[in-house]
């Protein structure tokens, strides 16, 4: 999760990747032998070009197809500009957390980290 003066950066997903057209925040699947850190970094820099720094570990979950999520605070190394790959990634913004939970089509754990988050809840492990 990175968070820039309120708003976060989100991503909607390409029409090649899973969840087509949905919003959602950058990040992805731990390759065998990855950390969650080292696949943090690498998911940003393969969806958008971007050099990061994991923070703290914020909330984890597990969907109901028994995947694993976790969500981090994450900060840009700046110079930072989003350069998207059109494979997984139809474009970019800057939401804030109204914003994004007005949007037609967030993924559902998305969602439920945002509350959490809102809530004030987060960190924590369900």
């Amino acid at each position: 999760m990175i968070l820039e003066r309120g708003r976060f950066l989100v991503i909607r997903r390409s029409a090649h990747v899973a969840a087509p057209g949905m919003l959602c925040f950058p990040g992805g699947g731990v390759e065998p032998g990855e950390s969650l850190t080292e696949a943090l970094r690498r998911e940003l820099r393969e969806e958008l070009a971007l050099e990061v720094t994991p923070g703290e570990l914020l909330w984890e979950c597990t969907t109901p197809g028994g995947v694993r999520l976790s969500w981090w605070r994450t900060h840009l190394q700046l110079p930072a500009t989003p350069l998207p790959d059109p494979a997984e990634v139809a474009s970019w913004h800057w939401m804030t957390a109204a914003e994004i939970r007005a949007q037609p089509a967030v993924l559902e754990t998305n969602l439920r980290f945002l509350e959490n988050w809102l809530s004030g809840s987060a960190p924590s492990r369900v």
